[in-house]
Formats: C-alpha cells, sequence, structure tokens
C-alpha cells in the first residue's frame, strides 16, 4: 500500500484547546502532520487520510520538547474556526 504524509503549519492567535490534548496549547504556529494512504484499484490517483497528528510543546516540567500528539482532523478544524472567531485584544 502507497502511504504519504503532507506537513503543513497552522498558525493560532490565541491559546486553544483541541480534543485529546488535556491542557491550553499557547497561541504560535504548529506543525500538523497527515498521513494518507492510496486508494487502490481506481484509475486515478487517490489518497484517504489515515492519521492526523500535531506537534506541541511538551507539559511542563519538559516544556523545552516537543512531542507528536495524535488528534482528530474534524477537532483540528473546529480549533482553527473557534480561533478565527475570537474576538482580538
Amino acid at each position: 500500500m502507497t502511504m504519504r504524509s503532507r506537513r503543513e503549519t497552522f498558525t493560532f492567535k490565541h491559546p486553544f484547546r483541541i480534543k485529546g490534548i488535556d491542557r491550553v496549547l499557547p497561541p504560535g504556529a504548529y506543525e500538523v502532520i497527515t498521513d494518507e494512504e492510496m486508494i487502490e484499484g481506481l484509475s486515478f490517483a487517490s489518497f484517504r487520510r489515515v492519521a492526523t497528528m500535531i506537534m506541541v510543546p511538551a507539559a511542563a516540567p519538559r516544556s523545552s520538547t516537543m512531542e507528536m500528539v495524535s488528534i482528530g482532523s474534524v477537532d483540528l478544524s473546529d480549533a482553527q474556526r473557534i480561533d478565527a472567531s475570537a474576538p482580538c485584544d
């Protein structure tokens, strides 16, 4: 099975939460990795998402390191929508 990974950077302007992470994350740029697998048997190349991960600062006391956390793509979209609609300070 053919796999591929896409990397994107998402920027949050406000502190935010994502389901599956038990703490508030600070505003900033976050790398998101999406793994996809090719759908076999089609006459054209098509991929389906199989995993979405986000790189976040580790919880205290190791906040100088990063950890990769598996998240849902819908949860990421919800966090982006909430961040975009939050009032600017």
